[in-house]
Formats: structure tokens, sequence, C-alpha cells
């Protein structure tokens, strides 16, 4: 076996739970792939020098995390609207983008997909701590307090392998772990308030989602909507919260004419999302939006609505029909 194929056969299974791991520490699924790249790009050229003193697995995740460490040292945070600020109360004024700011992308589970007989617990790791609401608290965490966390609370490595691999001591990573645990648990809602429904329940309400909103029908998307319920729509920096506030939102800029949409179910960070096409002049639909809400059992919490029709080709998804799906 050639040195190429050697490194194949022994890196390519990482490859998505890696992919996962840079996307929890950049919040981006683009810049994450990229990096992934860049992580096997320098793995290949030192694959000669690996000596088997920590399993392969080990080796990439120190350098798939030195990696984001230089990336996020350069770009910074990628926040959600309400990371930056409180929430806006005029709904009538129309939104304005703020494109210099590097948001919180969401992630595709498609760049997940596994192939049949791909180990169960790799298939875990991959898709453990990629919810929305969890990557946008980590945005609120430092570069090195974000490796700590993820490596110790989401892939469970020894607190000695995260000093290890962060060129620190145990104490340290066990302090550091303290402070970013009380920084997430502040910007984290709390477990119970957004426990789900049971699957056949969060069946239907998405689907009265979808439905309330294609039909541009307020008084059924109310029902659905919990009283403090939030609406995110980056890269537009102002925010919404309220029942009240979020639907006359949605009267005055979205919700004013039936077929105007289409939501197409998807999956994103682990949830149900939706793909929003909006009908142009021409009858045509054309990509608009990727919108994530997230359902408790009380109803819908948060609605996280991407506007950037370029995530539709990370999404793996049509650009636009003229008839409807």
């Amino acid at each position: 076996m050639s040195i190429s194929e050697d490194f194949t056969s022994s890196t390519d299974r990482f490859r998505a739970e890696l992919l996962a791991h840079c996307y929890r520490m950049l919040g981006s699924a683009e810049e994450a792939e990229d990096l992934v790249q860049e992580t096997y790009l320098r793995a290949w050229r030192s694959f000669d020098g690996f000596e088997g003193r920590a399993s392969m697995r080990t080796w990439l995740y120190r350098i798939a995390t030195n990696v984001c460490l230089t990336a996020i040292e350069r770009r910074g945070r990628r926040p959600l609207p309400s990371g930056l600020g409180a929430p806006a109360q005029d709904t009538e004024t129309p939104l304005a983008p703020a494109s210099e700011v590097p948001w919180l992308q969401p992630f595709p589970d498609a760049l997940l997909a596994t192939g049949a007989g791909e180990d169960p617990a790799a298939v875990a790791v991959s898709r453990a701590g990629i919810r929305l609401a969890f990557v946008a608290a980590l945005q609120h965490l430092s570069a090195r307090q974000r490796a700590m966390l993820i490596l110790r609370d989401v892939l469970e490595w020894p607190a000695a392998q995260v000093a290890e691999l962060l060129g620190t001591t145990t104490t340290a990573v066990n302090s550091g772990l303290r402070r970013a645990r009380a920084q997430l648990a502040q910007a984290l809602p709390a477990e119970d308030e957004l426990a789900e429904p049971a699957e056949p329940a969060r069946r239907v309400l998405l689907e009265r989602f979808a439905t309330a909103f294609e039909n541009a029908d307020t008084g059924a998307l109310a029902e659905l909507l919990r009283e403090d319920v939030a609406l995110e729509m980056p890269p537009a920096p102002a925010w919404f919260a309220g029942r009240a506030t979020v639907l006359r939102f949605f009267a005055t800029h979205a919700l004013d004419m039936p077929g105007r949409f289409r939501l197409v179910p998807v999956m994103a960070n682990g949830q149900p999302a939706f793909a929003v096409y909006r009908r142009g002049l021409d009858g045509a639909y054309q990509a608009d939006a990727v919108t994530v809400p997230t359902v408790t059992a009380t109803g819908i919490a948060r609605i996280v609505t991407f506007r950037s029709p370029g995530l539709f080709t990370v999404f793996g998804l049509a650009e636009g029909w003229r008839n409807s799906p």
C-alpha cells in the first residue's frame, strides 16, 4: 500500500466528526469544511513522522483544534443578532443587513451522512453538540475556552489530554472549564424551558407551522408560538421578542399574501428546519432563507431565519423552480 493509500485509509473515517468539531468551534459550515481540508493537508505533510504515540483520531483532533484556534484569532466570533444587543420594537422599518458581521451559520445534517458499516460511536460524536442554541452559546466563550469545553464536555476527553493538546496544565484546564461552563449556562436557555414534545406532536406542530406560513395565516401561526418567542434574521442585526411583536413583524413584512412562500423540510444542527423559497413576480420560486424553529412542549420558542440564499448550495438544495414541489 502506498503512503497516499495508507493515509486515506487511516484518516478518512474521521472526516465527518472533524467537520462537526470545526463547526462547533467556528460556527460556519463553509469555514469548517475549509479548516478540515487544512487539517488533512497538515496531517498529510507530517504523516511520515506520525509515530503512533497517540491514536490517529487524537492526532487529527490536535491538528484540527490548533487550526481552529488560529482561525478564530484572525476572525473572532460568529454571533446571532440576540448576541449583540436588546430586541427591537420597531417592526415597520425594513430590515437593513449588516453584511460586515461574520454571522453564525446553520449546519446541514446531510454533511454528516454516513455510509454503511460506519462506527456508531463515531456517528454519535459527529452529531453531538451541534444544536443551534449550543453553538450560538459557544460564541460567547474565548477560543481556548471553546476548545476546553468541547473537548471535555462533548468529546469527553480526560483533562490531562486536553491540557497536553493546548500546551497547558490540568489545573488550568479545570479552572478554565469552570469559567466556561458558568458563561455557557448564562447564555443557554434552561433545559426545562426547551424540552421537546414527543416526535408525533413535534411533527404535527412543524407541519402546522409550514402550512400557516405558506397560507399567510397569522392567526394559525399565533397558536403555535410561545408568549416569549424570539425571531432572529441574520444578516439583519435587529431581532424581535414576544408573540405580539413577532406576529406584527410577520404581518407587515412577510405574511401579507398566501402562496408567497414555500417551505421545504430539511435538517439543520440536528433539528428540523425549513428551506424557504419566495415566489417572484414571474411566478417562479427562488431560494430565500433557511429557517430553524426551536420546538418545545409549550410551542415554538425561537425562530432563526438565515436570509442567505447561498446556504442552499451548502445544503445541497435547488435554487428554485417554476412549479410547487
